[in-house]
């Protein structure tokens, strides 16, 4: 869970610097956007569901054993 959080984080300070401050008009000051607003510009899965996705992947390949690997290889 901690390193879930760091991982938001982390994703969440590069949305930042790549979508920039944005100017309030009515209060005529510079603003860092919100999680929430971030999350609307960037409509993407955030990094951790990436994360889990690809390591789900990976275990189902590993578990696939040589077998399955030698079998893709003759067929191509």
């Amino acid at each position: 869970m901690r390193e879930e959080r760091r991982l938001r984080v982390f994703e969440n300070r590069v949305l930042r610097r790549i979508f920039g401050a944005k100017r309030d008009e009515v209060i005529e000051e510079w603003r860092k956007l919100h999680n929430e607003k971030l999350n609307d510009l960037y409509s993407s899965p955030n990094i951790v569901q990436v994360i889990k996705s690809r390591m789900r992947l990976a275990g189902n390949v590993a578990r696939m054993g040589e077998r399955r690997v030698q079998g893709f290889s003759e067929q191509t």
